[in-house]
This record gives C-alpha cells, structure tokens and sequence, in this order.
C-alpha cells in the first residue's frame, strides 16, 4: 500500500464546492493537508470521457497530478434508477444537459418517475475514488448505498439529488439526515474510507 508522509498535500480534483467539503471531512489523514483545484489559477477539468465511473475518476486524478505536480484525489459518483434503466448513470451530474443544476437534475428525474409507484423506484448511488501520484502510481475504492426516489424533494441539506433520495432503512431524504448522519452510511463515505485506509497502509 501507498503511505502518504507527514506534511504531504493532496489536491482534490473537483471544482464541485460541496463535493470538496465532504470529501475534506471524511479524508482526515494525520499530517496530509487537502488542497482543492478551485485554489488553483488557471486550472481546468478534464472531459469525463470514461465510460465507468472509476473511469472519470481516474481520469480526473491523473489529469490533477500531472497540472499541479501534487498527489491527487478524484471521486465520480453516478445515480442508478432501476425503473429508469440505470439512468442517469455515470451522466447524473449533467442529467438535464449542458449547465446542468442540481434543481434541473432533479426535475428531469422526477418527470421521468412520473406514475411509477413507490415500490418501484428503487435506485442506488455509485462512487468510485482513486488516488494517483505523479509518478503513476495509483490506487481505488468504490462506495454504494442502496435506496429509493421519492415523489417530491423534501430537506435541505445536502446537495444533488440528496432530496429526493430516501437510503434504505431511512425514512428521510439524505437532504433531511445531518451532515454527520450522512457521512456515517453515504456511498462516498464508505468510498473515500477505504481509500483512507489504502493510503494509510
């Protein structure tokens, strides 16, 4: 395994605010300081070309490492609704098209819901995390958390489609559990803790 030493940076390869808060807070390394590419001028992401999300993760991750020189993390999340085929997929991100919100995302996936009952709207987060190093070394963890689409957003924590998606055994919306709650049990909680795991040896 990969040990990251005292003093280390990581760069977090997202512009994605929110994503780079939960992925701070659930990263705690000792000694490891966690940078963002939104800190850094000029820097751009790279196009998700993957066709899986460990894929774009990866693709991401080694993009950050080779612009700034630092070890990097990356994470791709999709949203699988089995009614809807496994859409949005590794697309969730820009489910309702170019400039996608996280508004317009859901409203696309609730009209796309319309008539199908509670029963059915299973569905279930994906998150796949990879670290790379500039020299090419690498290494990945993946998260899932099984749950369903309700028919209306209710909460207002979170972010994405955490309104409209109730975890299995719960009977809020991710947007309705605390910070706190949500890192214990979400699919990127359990990703990026493996790879905490991985990096720590």
């Amino acid at each position: 395994m990969v040990t990251p030493r005292a003093g280390r940076r990581f760069v977090v390869a997202t512009f994605n605010r929110d994503k780079a808060a939960e992925l701070q807070a659930l990263l705690a390394l000792p000694g490891v300081e966690l940078v963002t590419l939104a800190d850094r001028p000029g820097a751009t992401a790279p196009e998700e070309t993957g066709a899986t999300l460990l894929e774009n993760a990866r693709l991401k991750a080694r993009a950050a490492a080779a612009l700034t020189g630092l070890p990097a993390i990356a994470d791709d999340t999709g949203l699988e609704v089995d009614a809807l085929g496994g859409a949005p997929g590794i697309h969730a991100a820009r489910y309702s098209g170019p400039g996608a919100t996280y508004a317009a995302n859901v409203a696309k996936l609730l009209r796309e819901l319309e008539g199908v009952p509670p029963g059915l709207r299973t569905a279930r987060f994906r998150t796949a995390c990879v670290a790379a190093w500039p020299d090419g070394r690498e290494v990945h963890a993946d998260g899932v958390l099984e749950g369903q689409i309700t028919a209306a957003p209710r909460g207002s924590n979170g972010f994405g489609y955490d309104p409209v998606f109730v975890p299995a055994g719960e009977s809020r919306t991710l947007a309705e559990l605390t910070d706190a709650e949500k890192n214990a049990i979400s699919h990127r909680a359990h990703a990026v803790r493996t790879l905490a795991r991985l990096l720590e040896g």
